[in-house]
């Protein structure tokens, strides 16, 4: 009976590599937010990481961006150098490899504006989400600032610092696109037209009955699968890293010594690690290009109907 006692509270130390990595990659706890706000007609409007995490990111970006064109400006021979020349680089390779050849050269001062917005953005945040800006936090609370638990800084480092693992921001950068799809449509044919132009004309009445579904159902889908694919591509990278480094602790634990587990970091997890951290770096990029890229593509079949 004592030792099933003296059990019980060592099986609860053990590391739980499940609970540690989802602790790390998903959403601090709704029941206990950063920040409580009011919850008007149900809606929790308190403040999460996730929902930090895109405040952070919008504000870095609007504030670097628009000190250096404020900058670039205001000089006297306004040519291009340093932050500026990267910048105008990153807007012309938007504007003329994915907003162009997809909405035609009529469209593409209407619409680079809001590609390049969504293509900055996701790639800011998932640039920041790489940076173990918290962990650094977690480290100097453990030696240096010893706060207590219920502290802000230690709210911080519960949950995923990457919001575009979040499915609800994806979801909600995806139905942005496709009110924008509309409106798009609606610029270029009028709102009637760009209805009717879902399905072709001229076909006989019982095809529609088939076709109108299927349409209604592909317009649907285009939103869903870029919600999925961001958020699934994000959160899996995080998720293979944090599983390669949870095999120093299991080791560890497993032989009893911690030798084990630094002799299987630095063999196995920690080069592993290393390598799929530069694969994220690849992903980051591809991501927000094929996010900004498709959103294009989706417009421009609004704009340029074939059937």
């Amino acid at each position: 009976m004592q030792e099933a006692q003296h059990a019980a509270p060592a099986a609860a130390e053990k590391f739980d590599a499940g609970r540690t990595i989802i602790e790390h990659v998903s959403n601090s706890d709704p029941h206990h937010p950063l920040i409580h706000l009011p919850s008007p007609f149900g809606i929790d409007l308190s403040v999460t990481k996730h929902v930090l995490m895109l405040w952070v990111v919008a504000t870095l970006i609007f504030v670097i961006v628009t000190w250096v064109v404020r900058r670039y400006v205001r000089q006297e021979r306004p040519l291009p150098s340093g932050f500026m020349n990267g910048l105008e680089a990153i807007v012309e390779f938007v504007r003329d490899s994915m907003v162009e050849p997809n909405v035609g050269r009529k469209w593409v001062n209407a619409w680079t504006p809001f590609i390049l917005t969504l293509f900055i953005f996701i790639l800011g945040a998932n640039l920041i989400g790489l940076i173990p800006i918290f962990e650094a936090i977690g480290l100097a609370d453990r030696f240096l600032l010893h706060l207590p638990e219920d502290a802000f800084l230690n709210q911080l480092l519960h949950g995923g610092s990457t919001a575009t693992a979040n499915f609800n921001v994806t979801a909600g950068l995806a139905t942005i696109t496709f009110l924008a799809i509309i409106v798009a449509g609606t610029r270029a044919h009028g709102f009637v037209n760009h209805w009717k132009n879902l399905v072709p004309h001229g076909l006989a009445w019982p095809i529609y009955i088939l076709l109108i579904p299927i349409e209604i159902m592909g317009m649907l889908v285009r939103p869903f699968a870029l919600t999925m694919r961001l958020a699934a591509n994000m959160t899996g990278g995080h998720i293979a890293i944090l599983a390669m480094l949870s095999f120093v602790f299991l080791f560890a634990e497993l032989a009893g010594q911690a030798v084990a587990g630094i002799g299987v970091g630095l063999l196995f997890s920690v080069p592993l690690a290393v390598g799929i951290m530069a694969l994220e770096i690849i992903v980051v990029l591809v991501q927000a290009y094929v996010f900004a890229l498709l959103s294009a593509v989706f417009i421009g079949m609004a704009i340029h109907v074939h059937h």
